[in-house]
């Protein structure tokens, strides 16, 4: 099964990195768990934007067309595919300065499962009030570190001193690389990309 590793990360994760390690499945299987579980965070978004709407502190609620709410799913679909593939290429090259040298596929499997949290936090899109994603997504962010420094040592077979290092450089790219996507969404909002609202 795809999501097998689901509730081991949540119940307890060094145990289930060692069985990730063990167990390493093929590249395909690594990217089809991210390619299922960014449907989460796009699928929740698409409803609560056309169905639900939007509230931000005191102002009206903002719904958005079916049209409009779709492209912007899709977009944030692609987008974290793409974020996640960009991440495990970073956690790639980054390895040989930490003396690691894991496969591709070990590289994707790190991005992927550390990223679920985030994903997860999807879900919270279900109750779109503004502080209760911001509150969510805070603690899928942490988790999801958490998920990183305990999974580096394990996956890339390097001591705790240096997978901590290894996992903060790989925290900052992460951290970069949200931006990046974060401003270009923001971009193509301010483009008169032909987002409309109701």
């Amino acid at each position: 099964m795809i999501l097998n590793h689901l509730w081991g990360l949540y119940s307890n994760p060094r145990t289930e990195w060692q069985q990730i390690d063990r167990n390493h499945e093929n590249y395909w299987y690594a990217l089809s768990h991210i390619l299922i579980i960014a449907l989460i965070p796009s699928v929740c978004s698409y409803y609560a934007s056309a169905q639900i709407g939007w509230s931000i502190g005191a102002g009206d609620t903002i719904r958005l067309t079916h049209e409009s709410a779709l492209f912007m799913s899709l977009g944030m679909y692609f987008g974290l595919v793409v974020g996640v593939s960009s991440l495990a290429m970073m956690i790639h090259e980054l390895a040989e300065v930490f003396d690691a040298k894991p496969s591709i596929t070990q590289a994707l499997e790190l991005a992927a499962y550390t990223a679920t949290p985030l994903y997860m936090v999807g879900f919270a899109c279900l109750y779109p009030e503004l502080w209760f994603i911001s509150a969510v997504g805070l603690v899928g962010l942490a988790y999801s570190i958490y998920l990183l420094y305990s999974g580096v040592p394990i996956l890339m077979h390097i001591p705790e001193e240096k997978g901590f290092i290894y996992a903060s450089t790989v925290v900052t790219c992460g951290l970069v690389l949200l931006s990046v996507l974060m401003a270009m969404s923001v971009i193509l909002l301010n483009s008169g990309s032909g987002i409309t609202y109701l």
